[in-house]
């Protein structure tokens, strides 16, 4: 109980949405992480042919005009279309609708975004160059913007609550859901949040390009492996997830499925491509979201990790591990399964995020693919998911400009673990 006698509100998470190389839903998404598999192929996007970036992690079957209307498509870039459609699946998933919030502006959204509308701004730049001016269409002004997804899902929900855009590097995707669920504490009901990422167009290729952390490997299955002696490198993806948050209590009233619980968040800033300077920085955003779930570095069960794929950054991680863990940064298991679908920017830790809860829903801990030798003093998943009892898992994202994020999460209560427990003492 606060001094003011008002009882803290605590956010759950309550709906999933993902679109990812490896699924469009989050129960295939998570069927294909907990087996292993890996999606990584050579790149197939027209204009690409040319580009020394052989290898990503495409989304593959999506079809937006089946999901959304064609009045946001044509306004919107393909990393919005991602974004919409992940997140009427959260919205599906936590049994929300825009007609059932309290209020249009109980409801906020907040999105993490890192490259924008890349494909519409290109297509945009082509008609300039090539037509003139006069062919150039009004949606170029807000298509490429960071900020479209957030605005773009608010006005086709009708949600007005305090709404946000994110532009924290990759580590953006874990400050906004803390963004989000300190609206939810300030008394905001209901956030939307989340990112999804479309970086594979020809104009976005050659920016990536760039990156000195950008993996140019030709062969899929060792384009993309942090932790080992063969690390070159990263491999870019598409998609995201989107996250339903919400106090507690509420939806605890409303009979809402509590899938998980965050707990803490911090963040730091050590500079573009300073690996080394990433292991204190991310050491001391750990500590600080410990701190602030109240959560000994003994009761973190599983680690889902930034996993960059460069030597310097990889020991970096490690030896944060054990820097902010103690004894048990080398004995708490470790994954990444964004090595089976690559790293979608700041989508990427909203993928994380969206296995971690079901990795303690189901007690399972999936395995990072294309990873075999590891050379660092963790204890990294690899080949088959591990059976486990997950109660809180720790998040972490780094950014290529320098930004360290931690996240903890507890399980919900709903959990099929928890559940199968309940069950057999009922018996």
């Amino acid at each position: 109980m606060s001094d003011s006698g008002i009882r803290p509100r605590h956010t759950a998470v309550t709906g999933i949405g993902v679109v990812a190389p490896n699924g469009l839903h989050a129960d295939t998404y998570w069927k294909s992480v907990k087996e292993g598999a890996s999606v990584l192929d050579r790149i197939t996007r027209e204009g690409c042919e040319h580009l020394p970036l052989r290898v990503a992690g495409e989304v593959r079957g999506f079809d937006a005009s089946a999901l959304i209307e064609e009045t946001f498509l044509v306004q919107t870039d393909k990393f919005t279309h991602f974004a919409l459609a992940a997140a009427d699946a959260a919205l599906q998933d936590a049994g929300l609708s825009s007609t059932a919030a309290d209020s249009p502006y109980s409801v906020g959204v907040v999105t993490a975004a890192g490259s924008g509308g890349g494909e519409f701004g290109q297509r945009e730049l082509q008609k300039l160059w090539g037509q003139g001016s006069r062919f150039v269409g009004p949606y170029q002004s807000i298509a490429w913007f960071y900020a479209a997804s957030t605005g773009q899902i608010s006005i086709r929900k009708g949600f007005k609550g305090p709404c946000g855009v994110v532009a924290s590097d990759e580590a953006g995707g874990l400050d906004a859901v803390a963004h989000a669920a300190h609206a939810v504490q300030r008394g905001t009901d209901v956030v939307v949040v989340g990112a999804a990422e479309a970086p594979l167009a020809p104009y976005s290729g050659v920016c990536q390009l760039g990156y000195p952390e950008l993996s140019t490997v030709e062969d899929p299955a060792r384009a993309y492996r942090p932790f080992t002696s063969a690390a070159c490198g990263f491999v870019p993806a598409e998609g995201g997830a989107v996250l339903i948050v919400e106090d507690l209590d509420r939806a605890r009233r409303r009979a809402a499925t509590v899938r998980a619980t965050v707990a803490g968040h911090s963040a730091t800033f050590t500079g573009a491509s300073h690996w080394e300077q990433s292991r204190e920085g991310l050491a001391h955003a750990i500590r600080g979201a410990l701190d602030e779930a109240g959560c000994a570095p003994e009761e973190i069960d599983v680690v889902f990790a930034d996993a960059l794929g460069v030597p310097e950054a990889d020991r970096a991680e490690a030896l944060a591990l054990a820097d902010a863990l103690g004894p048990h940064g080398t004995r708490v298991p470790v994954t990444a399964p964004k090595t089976g679908i690559g790293r979608s920017y700041c989508g990427a830790p909203l993928l994380d995020i969206a296995a971690a809860v079901q990795a303690m829903e189901h007690g399972q801990i999936p395995p990072t693919p294309n990873v075999f030798d590891v050379c660092h003093d963790i204890d990294l998943v690899t080949v088959t998911a591990r059976p486990a009892e997950l109660r809180t898992a720790l998040v972490l994202s780094r950014g290529l400009m320098g930004s360290n994020s931690a996240l903890v999460l507890r399980r919900g209560p709903g959990s099929a673990v928890q559940n199968d427990k309940e069950n057999s003492h009922d018996h």
